[in-house]
């Protein structure tokens, strides 16, 4: 089912709850249908409600109400041009507050509004909603026309070539050995297994205060760990004077490398990430005083030697079924753009040796006839912004040439160099240009903020986060997450005590509620793009740095080469959702459901 479909089908039921709820007091057993005994708990009330996604419940006037009271009053009347509603007035700030407060029983009020929103929540989920989201589409930040772009441009590792999770456990298994035999860390270390779901990409690290943790622009969320076990919010408070607030930019470069935090934007990373959580969670465990500066340095210096030493390449090379996910989709990418009349070239950190068998494997033993440039060990990311290595040419067996580059012949193989000899040499400039890789910074954020090129992020986590979101629990949970929260905001204006009894209530259940669809993603970190309403730090760069992003190249398949793609427009925070793609994804607060159907 399409968004706009979606859309329709949920202006339809707005409308339709509206003129229902006017006269939902005539049944006193309107809810029944939605109940659901085998999930009912016990309120503090002592009364039974039902705390399942979508349920409806029925108690007396010390909780939710036996029968259905209607979402909107029965009379309403004009003062003016503004509606106001029988029994209210208004407070600072234009908020409405009860004249009658002693005859009404605010607490039986709240839990009808509280069944009224779950109702609706769950009516107006349409079926297919919960499926519509495509794991091989390609999504835009900005506006991009495939017609405009006639070179396209590409990293190797983990954006032509994909590897498996068996390379990540090799990576961690070969450092933590190094840890142990050549920095002589305790060969207790040597009990933990790799744990594949522990890290997450974009996580920030603070080398002094042994942290592993996300963040939201400078802003630390709740989802921290020392070692392998989570960090109380409090003690994160405490941590950082007070206050929820870290100064990224005193802490870390603009590349997200230290002094203090070091943020780990690439898939490589999680090997790096699981070995420091895994040696902290050791020393921290056994009460043994360490320095954790010492720490950090060792563990990147260990996860060093495994790329430097070459281990990777070798354990790639010897095994390309094992550790290279399908090349053939690869293949098609390149055909179908060199077919259509494009140009191709790719820039990678990696030796040709690599490069060359995983593209035979990929490929096919002709792949370098694909390519009108082909760039290896280009040191990125000072290959996009030094303008002082002059490219070397390999000849057929890898082998330095001495000669001077003049020109960047198709099919031969160029060592280093930089981005402004390599735009003299091929005077390919601007939005034409369109470059893919899956590091933000390293391939990148220069190329989109100092060159103009348009940039496509490589994000493989897409696909199972894209899956998770597909899922029916997920949908009904963030839905009624959505409209929990917005119910607290409306009716924070009680502040009898019965009242805020129930609030509290209701705050204990949105923060269940939280972390039940974190968990769903990641149990220690949550989803890679957003954590709790706001966008990851890793998601704002993503926004930042690339014009589009998908899962693999291979979902450029899917595309005509002259289809132009549009980012979504999403309401800011003070602006009305008017939008109908908008009505299925969260964004609306579903107290003012009713209000926005009035307004259509």
């Amino acid at each position: 089912m399409s968004f706009q479909k979606v859309g329709l089908s949920l202006g339809r039921a707005l409308w339709n709850n509206v003129n229902a709820g006017r006269t939902a007091a005539k049944s006193s057993t309107q809810f029944n249908e939605f109940s659901n005994k085998s999930d009912e708990v016990k309120s503090p009330t002592g009364q039974c409600t039902n705390k399942g996604f979508g349920a409806v419940t029925q108690t007396t006037n010390q909780g939710p109400l036996t029968s259905s009271a209607p979402s909107l009053p029965e009379k309403q009347h004009e003062v003016g041009k503004k509606r106001r509603f029988d029994g209210t007035s208004r407070g600072p700030a234009g908020r409405p507050y009860s004249l009658t407060a002693g005859k009404v029983d605010q607490k039986a009020h709240l839990w009808a509004r509280y069944n009224d929103t779950k109702r609706l929540v769950h009516e107006l989920i349409p079926p297919g909603a919960c499926s519509i989201l495509n794991p091989s589409a390609i999504y835009a930040n900005n506006e991009v026309s495939l017609e405009e772009v006639d070179i396209y441009g590409f990293d190797y590792d983990y954006t032509l070539a994909l590897y498996s999770n068996n390379l990540d456990t090799m990576i961690y298994d070969t450092a933590r050995d190094f840890l142990i035999e050549h920095f002589k860390y305790p060969e207790g270390i040597h009990k933990y297994d790799y744990v594949p779901n522990f890290a997450a990409r974009g996580l920030h690290y603070d080398i002094q205060k042994v942290n592993i943790d996300g963040h939201t622009f400078c802003v630390c969320n709740r989802f921290a760990s020392r070692g392998l076990k989570p960090v109380p919010d409090e003690e994160v408070v405490g941590l950082y004077g007070g206050t929820h607030h870290v100064p990224l930019n005193q802490d870390s470069g603009f590349y997200g490398k230290g002094p203090k935090m070091k943020q780990f934007m690439d898939v490589f990373s999680l090997p790096e990430m699981t070995l420091l959580a895994v040696a902290n969670d050791y020393f921290i465990s056994n009460d043994i005083e360490y320095d954790p500066v010492h720490l950090y340095k060792d563990v990147s210096e260990a996860i060093g030697m495994v790329h430097l030493k070459g281990f990777m390449y070798k354990w790639i090379t010897q095994d390309l079924e094992k550790f290279i996910l399908s090349g053939e989709p690869t293949r098609a990418v390149l055909q179908r753009l060199v077919s259509q009349g494009k140009k191709l070239f790719l820039i990678t950190n990696s030796p040709f040796s690599f490069v060359d068998k995983g593209m035979v494997y990929m490929v096919g033993q002709n792949w370098r006839e694909f390519f009108d440039a082909i760039i290896v060990q280009a040191d990125k990311p000072h290959f996009f912004n030094d303008c002082f290595k002059p490219f070397r040419r390999l000849d057929s067996n890898g082998d330095l040439q001495w000669d001077k580059i003049n020109s960047l012949e198709k099919g031969q193989i160029y060592k280093q160099g930089n981005l402004f000899e390599f735009l003299r040499l091929t005077g390919w400039r601007g939005s034409k240009v369109l470059y893919f890789g899956d590091h933000l910074y390293s391939d990148l954020a220069d190329l989109m903020l100092r060159h103009g090129w348009r940039t496509g992020a490589i994000v493989p986590e897409l696909i199972h986060e894209t899956k998770v979101v597909n899922t029916k629990q997920y949908a009904l949970g963030l839905t009624w997450l959505q409209a929990l929260t917005g119910l607290l905001e409306r009716m924070q204006i009680h502040r009898d005590p019965e009242s805020q009894k129930v609030l509290q209530e209701w705050m204990k259940e949105r923060e269940e509620l939280r972390a039940v669809t974190k968990n769903l993603f990641n149990p220690q970190f949550g989803s890679i793009f957003r954590t709790s309403h706001n966008p990851t730090y890793f998601s704002r760069r993503l926004c930042r740095f690339s014009d589009v992003y998908m899962a693999s190249i291979s979902c450029l398949l899917n595309y005509d080469l002259s289809y132009t793609f549009y980012p979504r427009r999403t309401p800011l925070q003070h602006e009305a959702p008017l939008w109908m793609d908008q009505l299925c994804t969260g964004c609306m607060k579903t107290p003012f459901l009713e209000e926005m159907a009035l307004i259509r």
